[in-house]
């Protein structure tokens, strides 16, 4: 062994299965202690004053790490929750317990990095050695074609050169026993919500799909659609959906925190196609695995250009800085059905359909003018599936200042709805009043004035508005 007691610090890699550091510390020490971290710093304000992690965002997260310790436990092990900045906290724990090294998984974006920077610096100075891990991608960054510095700014040179010339790492196997040093404690649990001034938030009976975090529960989410269900076979002709638990895989909350390993799920499409069919669909679900590592890899070539109003094109625009019209959009009440009803699912549930955040999106920035930015951090402290790299890439590209070959991405929003919410049934789920006024289209701007409602007898909480802009497709 080369080690006698090493830390394994988890981070966005919540699970035991395919994990890089888990494994080598396996390998290479005689004792191993996994460490996850409670940065306050992630619960703190961001822009507009906005939670910077949500309630929803929270407990999905609160699930996911209680679901690792009990895994951690069933393998002999278990999983000491620390509470601090990661760079103080762990160097005091690593110190005071005799620790010999670090192993964690390599981050790419800013605020990451210089917590592992800092921690490091830290650490060396007691002789305690750090070991980083890439294991958040499909691809390897060591398999790509190319190094990161020429890395292609348009997806799919990116994706037709690394299908042609990278290969995909096999999983990593799952421990079967992890030696679990007697650090004579009490390990404490993952803190109550209330401690970052949060709810507890209340399923919505509306929601498409109860989304619990951890690793248990996004295996068999994966094994419900590809086996039991046996979806993924149509998953290219339903992925546009918007009701129900199964137009598309919804895999993403488990991907973001790392509760799924993208080769695990690589690996079952590969098992699928093998065993039940192999179509469009099945190489169609991997497809958007690889615009995950794309926007990643971008993440790490561009460094914090993706969080700058240019963004990487360097574009420069005008843009409006109203927070009563950012605000409206935020809550669903901009008078535009399809937008406020996707908004709305958003803001009772945690999760949004990709169809609907590339419309939410693209009527912010096109249609409102409104700071691009704005709109990425409202989704950073919604989104159960957040991902720093995939939320902040997608949020450029809709903006045109991201990778596009197109200047800008518009969506007309009242032909989207038409074409993917034809009957309004969706906009119908999310805002039900709307069906008590005869003769209302539900595709249509919603101009009813405010004694027009009351006359209705519809009571939304606040008054629902008249459209905020006059709306491009409409007039």
């Amino acid at each position: 062994m080369k080690y006698k007691r090493v830390v394994v610090w988890f981070r966005n890699d919540l699970r035991v299965h395919d994990h890089a550091p888990l494994f080598s510390a396996i390998e290479l020490s005689e004792e191993v202690i996994p460490i996850y971290c409670v940065d306050p710093r992630q619960f703190g304000k961001s822009i507009l004053g906005m939670d910077k992690t949500g309630s929803y965002r929270a407990k999905f997260l609160k699930e996911a790490v209680d679901n690792l310790k009990a895994s951690l436990q069933k393998l002999g092990g278990n999983l000491i929750i620390l509470q601090g900045k990661p760079e103080d906290v762990i160097t005091e724990f690593a110190v005071s317990n005799s620790v010999e090294a670090i192993f964690y998984s390599e981050e790419v974006t800013d605020e990451e990095i210089r917590v592992e920077q800092k921690l490091e610096k830290n650490v060396w100075k007691y002789g305690i050695r750090t070991e980083a891990y890439w294991q958040s991608t499909l691809f390897h960054i060591q398999d790509l074609p190319f190094p990161i510095s020429q890395l292609p700014e348009v997806f799919t040179q990116f994706r037709k050169e690394c299908e042609k010339f990278s290969r995909i790492q096999k999983t990593l196997a799952t421990p079967k026993f992890i030696k679990f040093p007697d650090l004579g404690g009490n390990y404490k649990d993952f803190p109550e919500l209330s401690t970052f001034g949060l709810k507890e938030p209340t399923s919505s009976v509306k929601s498409v799909l109860v989304f619990k975090g951890g690793e248990e529960e996004g295996v068999r989410r994966l094994q419900t659609y590809f086996w039991e269900q046996d979806l993924l076979k149509v998953y290219k002709e339903t992925r546009n959906g918007l009701l129900g638990a199964d137009y598309s895989s919804k895999f993403s909350p488990w991907l973001a925190l790392g509760c799924l390993s993208p080769r695990y799920i690589y690996e079952e499409v590969l098992s699928y196609e093998k065993d039940r069919k192999k179509n469009q669909s099945t190489y169609w679900l991997i497809f958007e695995l690889i615009w995950r590592d794309y926007f990643r890899f971008i993440c790490k070539k561009h460094g914090n250009k993706v969080f700058q109003l240019a963004g990487i094109k360097n574009a420069v625009d005008n843009w409006n800085k109203s927070e009563e019209r950012f605000w409206k959009w935020a809550i669903g009440e901009t008078g535009i059905p399809f937008v406020d009803a996707n908004m709305r699912e958003l803001n009772e549930t945690g999760f949004m359909s990709n169809r609907g955040r590339q419309n939410v999106a693209s009527f912010l920035v096109n249609d409102l003018n409104i700071d691009w930015r704005w709109g990425a951090a409202y989704f950073e402290s919604m989104l159960i599936d957040y991902d720093v790299c995939s939320n902040w890439g997608n949020w450029l590209y809709v903006a045109g200042v991201g990778n596009d070959p197109r200047e800008n991405r518009y969506f007309n929003i009242l032909r989207q709805a038409q074409n993917y919410d034809k009957k309004g049934d969706y906009i119908r789920h999310w805002i039900p009043e709307l069906s008590a006024i005869p003769g209302f289209d539900i595709h249509q701007p919603f101009e009813l004035s405010t004694s027009k409602l009351k006359e209705y007898g519809i009571a939304l909480g606040a008054t629902y508005p008249q459209p905020m802009v006059k709306y491009k497709a409409w007039i």
